[in-house]
């Protein structure tokens, strides 16, 4: 579902990413580690075509993103790591009026169905976001991407700043959506979280992807030592 070949991006004579290849196939959740300035939030932001790359491809479903911008973005949700929502509407309004924008409409009930599914407490769905917690509007982040029925998710340090309930309910959304086969690619920090919920991860270091390996191939002491390694050298 998301493939990088080659894919590189210049600033200059600074390479802020480096020859990236990456295959993520439907079902996985691939976890980018790496220290801040590492190449993560610019892979993720070449694969939603924000910005353009220097060579190589970004692919979704085998469409490259520059070539096919509306279609790729079609299959994609994206969650920044402070989701941008209309303070002054509802949970139920700002999921309204964001499928709305996709081309899809919901009755009042099948929005407040989205919600509870991901886990957000009914008593909020028609409270004002200007009151919701972090944790609350990434859940609505995750309502967005099941009502757009997202093949792919985009997230950038999703769970930085959540406490650990908030994190684990999150994890735990991101494994429902693993259940319904889509494609997630994951800049965090969060060693224990990579470990816990991702299928793949891969560490990177100026631009370049140092290490990848299955996440059922590495303890989390490995992984610990891993990273630490590389951020030393």
């Amino acid at each position: 579902m998301l493939t990088a070949e080659n894919l590189t991006k210049k600033y200059g004579e600074f390479k802020a990413l480096n020859s990236l290849n990456l295959d993520i196939k439907a079902g996985d959740i691939y976890c980018l580690l790496g220290a801040n300035g590492a190449g993560k939030s610019t892979t993720i932001n070449l694969f939603l075509n924000f910005i353009q790359p220097s060579s190589g491809r970004a692919c979704i479903n085998d469409l490259d993103v520059t070539k096919h911008p509306l279609n790729t973005k079609k299959l994609l949700s994206y969650i920044p790591e402070n989701l941008m929502l209309y303070p002054n509407l509802t949970g139920v309004e700002n999921l309204d009026f964001f499928c709305g924008i996709g081309g899809k409409t919901y009755s009042i009930e099948e929005l407040e169905n989205l919600l509870t599914q991901s886990g957000l407490q009914p008593d909020f769905h028609h409270t004002y976001v200007s009151k919701y917690s972090k944790g609350m509007r990434q859940k609505v982040g995750i309502a967005l991407a099941s009502a757009r029925n997202a093949k792919v998710l985009l997230l950038d340090e999703p769970t930085s700043g959540l406490d650990p309930k908030a994190s684990n309910e999150f994890s735990k959304l991101l494994l429902d959506m693993k259940n319904r086969g889509v494609a997630t690619l994951m800049a965090t920090h969060d060693l224990f979280r990579a470990k816990e919920t991702g299928t793949h991860i891969g560490i990177m270091k100026q631009g370049v992807l140092v290490e990848q390996f299955l996440t059922d191939d590495v303890t989390f002491k490995d992984l610990e030592e891993l990273y630490l390694k590389h951020m030393h050298n």
